[in-house]
């Protein structure tokens, strides 16, 4: 989080094999929204289909789980990066 702030990030794409999926997207997504922040988050890893709604709930941009092909991953990004824009 603090290197996406210092470096100005307009995204931000997070794996997750934990299974504290849902946690660490909580805290981050909080701490975004402290610092007055709207960047969009992709998260990919071990994430449950049952748990995607929850997260997009939460705010997350995207949810990629195992087997998303990177050309979608990297779609996926351009529409994050397109939706900043417009915001902007």
């Amino acid at each position: 989080m603090k290197a996406a702030v210092e470096e100005d990030v307009r995204a931000i794409g997070v794996s997750i094999l934990s299974g504290s999926h849902i946690e660490l997207v909580q805290d981050l997504i909080k701490l975004l929204r402290e610092k007055g922040l709207n960047i969009p988050v992709i998260v990919g890893g071990i994430i449950p289909p049952e748990d995607v709604e929850e997260l997009r709930k939460l705010g997350v941009f995207a949810v990629c789980g195992p087997g998303t092909l990177l050309k979608d991953v990297v779609e996926l990004f351009r529409k994050a990066l397109s939706s900043t824009e417009e915001v902007s």
